[in-house]
């Protein structure tokens, strides 16, 4: 199984971007998807997350801000970021929870990351 995200880039404060996130490989079922990012010198957090049913959650800083969703069907994940600020500058990763087939437990997996960069 691979997570591969897509869609980072160098923006100006106010601006828009869309990341994705595919998964790829022997799945059978994939649970919870999350963004995370992690700027210079600061620990990796958690900016939102969705269930399999479209449960979302967001972290404060990106309330209103920006929207998870996901298409099932395509075992990909998105992460719609409006009124981008130069905080939000990091590496973001996608995470999911995946189960590779029905006799196996579901697995934690992540991307590569991908860099967003919020700069006049």
């Amino acid at each position: 199984v691979q997570l591969q995200a897509f869609g980072g880039g160098l923006v100006q404060p106010g601006w828009s971007l869309r990341l994705s996130c595919a998964a790829s490989g022997s799945i059978f079922n994939i649970w919870d998807m999350a963004w995370y990012r992690q700027a210079p010198g600061k620990q990796r957090e958690l900016v939102a997350a969705i269930t399999k049913d479209g449960n979302r959650r967001y972290s404060d800083p990106v309330k209103g801000r920006f929207t998870i969703s996901r298409d099932n069907a395509k075992n990909t994940a998105y992460l719609q970021m409006n009124s981008l600020k130069p905080e939000d500058t990091a590496v973001y990763y996608c995470n999911a929870v995946i189960q590779g087939s029905a006799l196996r437990r579901a697995d934690d997996y992540w991307g590569q990351g991908t860099q967003v960069t919020v700069s006049s």
